[in-house]
């Protein structure tokens, strides 16, 4: 897909592409962190027929709903290309040993070699998110490591 990114001065800029239903959407970031999304009309591409302003918590909530099946939708294309390469979502059950626990104190890399790229909490993606990140009943956990090393972390955040 080709993104078109265009110079707004004393504004800041404006990414626009085109839908595969032949429809322009674009997002004009402005120096002040306001977002505004805005969709053309269908019979006039130059013209605006919906201009949407976003808040940085409004912009970041956006982004989040349209990332989490992304992230999820790479990692699976990622494994199929990477012979031995899994990657599997677990849920953080209530009542399981590190539910309420910052992430770390599982040692998830040390004990299996397997990786936690993201927990998705709520419909929001937290990618990367360090040992410090204190899980919760109701996250899902996004690991990726050989089938046996993602297997082990499920017996981990399930039983300690």
């Amino acid at each position: 897909m080709e993104v078109e990114q265009t110079a707004l001065p004393g504004i800041g800029l404006r990414h626009e592409f085109v839908t595969q239903a032949g429809r322009r959407i674009g997002v004009v970031s402005h120096r002040t962190g306001r977002r505004d999304l805005i969709v053309y009309d269908r019979l006039d591409p130059d013209r605006a027929c919906e201009a949407i302003k976003l808040n940085d918590e409004e912009s970041d909530a956006l982004a989040e709903l349209l990332g989490a099946p992304r992230i999820v939708q790479r990692l699976n294309a990622l494994h199929r290309e990477v012979e031995g390469l899994v990657s599997e979502q677990l849920p953080i059950a209530p009542g399981t040993p590190y539910a309420g626990r910052p992430m770390g104190d599982a040692r998830v890399r040390t004990r299996t070699g397997t990786s936690i790229v993201a927990v998705v909490r709520a419909g929001q993606v937290i990618a990367s998110p360090g040992p410090e990140f204190v899980l919760q009943a109701g996250d899902v956990v996004v690991v990726v490591g050989s089938s046996e090393g993602t297997e082990a972390v499920a017996e981990i955040m399930a039983n300690g």
